[in-house]
């Protein structure tokens, strides 16, 4: 696997709104809309005025934007004081600020439990 310095990083700019799903293996930047589920290895990052309404599958996230779907990341999830998720959730780790909002229920698991 490539180290963190030679992964691929992809953006979707803040004027760009995507109608389908998106899937990958590199870390996502999303400051624009997307329609349709994402699902990538890497690690997500939603920006503040940012929207994802769809399923969303990835290896981590940090959000300061909005998503109206469930969230399945396999390892951090942290919700900004601006994010906003209605939909359930399934992370290794949570970590909400204050001021995010979450709607739905979450899932917490972790293969170091014994």
């Amino acid at each position: 696997m490539a180290s963190k310095n030679e992964q691929e990083f992809t953006q979707i700019g803040r004027n760009v709104q995507v109608n389908g799903n998106i899937t990958g293996k590199t870390d996502l930047r999303i400051a624009g809309k997307v329609y349709g589920n994402v699902s990538i290895d890497g690690e997500l990052i939603l920006e503040k005025f940012a929207l994802i309404e769809g399923d969303v599958k990835c290896g981590a996230a940090i959000l300061a934007g909005s998503i109206k779907g469930d969230v399945d990341c396999k390892k951090k999830l942290v919700l900004q004081d601006n994010a906003k998720i209605i939909g359930n959730v399934k992370a290794e780790q949570l970590i909400i600020n204050e001021g995010a909002i979450f709607q739905g229920s979450c899932e917490m698991s972790t293969t170091t439990i014994k």
